[in-house]
């Protein structure tokens, strides 16, 4: 064995992997496109690169899908909450009686995502709660790391718990955001806060220390994913266990409770083995996970452009309309 390995390694030849030919020619354009990101993270310490990065990743962001978003019916509202900014954005038919709360976390790799695309993923997470949706834009590194994001996240489930039953709540994040939202919450439960009505996560980044089999497997397949994201981990984790749960949320201690939860993922997907093995996780401790597998589909399913990815948001909205109080 060579350093770093911890068993036996299975050596295949190199091969072509063939587009499937079971999906959509949407989701087969997708995923014959190749590698759509090649970041190159900075050095750890050298905060002004990391900054650029961050805001070339954000303008391109905004580039992809801030036109598709532009005509949502939607009002976006820029609030503080308690020291927080929030976009919170309300359909336009809503009820003025509706009293149902979706609090949303962007993702981003825990450093971006913020302002702008924030807006644009509230706008898009609206199409899914179809209630007034509340886009959390929390801090991050390199100026403001672990704990900060959680932190943030948690003040605002705080807040809208003055003005809300728990069973009026629901909490989604994808990604990192998946990972903030599924730590939050186990913050919450630990600090004796009541648990939202269920929690949605789509591939969520649940394991900071990339044990799982699919950072390895599916490594080249994951056409947004497409290397390892240590470098933003460690950036986040700023020195801290990689195994705390409210870094991984993977390694929490289930059995306290925690809401019920759908997870979606791809079979593409470099997070597969994060959304795995978190579903496992929650069913081990007797309670209630929904995990719904994409076929060749990579991290984010396929870019909300084929109609796998309206599938998805199907299951999700029947989800979400279960589990209102």
């Amino acid at each position: 064995m060579t350093d770093g390995e911890s068993g036996p390694v299975l050596h295949l030849p190199a091969r072509d992997i063939p587009v499937p030919a079971s999906l959509s020619p949407q989701a087969q354009a997708i995923v014959g496109m190749g590698p759509l990101d090649a970041t190159e993270y900075p050095a750890l310490d050298d905060k002004d690169a990391w900054r650029t990065m961050i805001a070339d990743r954000d303008a391109f962001i905004v580039s992809m899908v801030g036109d598709r978003l532009s005509d949502v019916p939607a009002d976006v509202a820029e609030e503080v909450v308690d020291g927080v900014p929030v976009y919170v954005v309300t359909p336009d038919d809503l009820p003025s009686d509706d009293r149902r709360a979706y609090l949303e976390i962007h993702g981003g790799a825990f450093i971006t995502g913020g302002g702008e695309p924030c807006r644009i993923m509230g706008l898009r997470a609206v199409g899914r709660s179809r209630v007034r949706t509340w886009a959390v834009d929390y801090a991050m590194p390199p100026d403001h790391p672990f704990p900060a994001s959680v932190n943030d996240c948690l003040t605002v489930y705080r807040a809208l718990l003055r003005d809300h039953d728990p069973g009026e709540i629901i909490v989604s994040g994808a990604s990192a955001g998946g990972n903030l939202a599924a730590a939050m919450i186990l913050r919450a439960r630990d600090e004796g806060l009541p648990l939202p009505a269920a929690a949605v996560l789509q591939t969520p980044e649940a394991d900071l220390t990339e044990s799982g089999d699919s950072f390895q497997t599916n490594l080249g397949l994951d056409n947004l994913l497409t290397a390892s994201l240590m470098p933003a981990n460690l950036l986040y984790a700023d020195g801290h266990d990689l195994t705390d749960p409210y870094l991984s949320p993977l390694f929490a201690d289930f059995t306290k409770g925690y809401p019920p939860t759908i997870l979606i993922t791809g079979t593409r997907d470099l997070f597969l083995s994060n959304t795995v093995r978190l579903h496992r996780a929650l069913r081990a401790a007797g309670l209630q996970s929904e995990l719904h597998v994409v076929e060749g589909a990579g991290h984010g399913v396929f870019l909300g452009q084929a109609p796998e990815d309206e599938e998805i948001e199907v299951e999700v909205r029947a989800f979400i309309d279960a589990h209102w109080a």
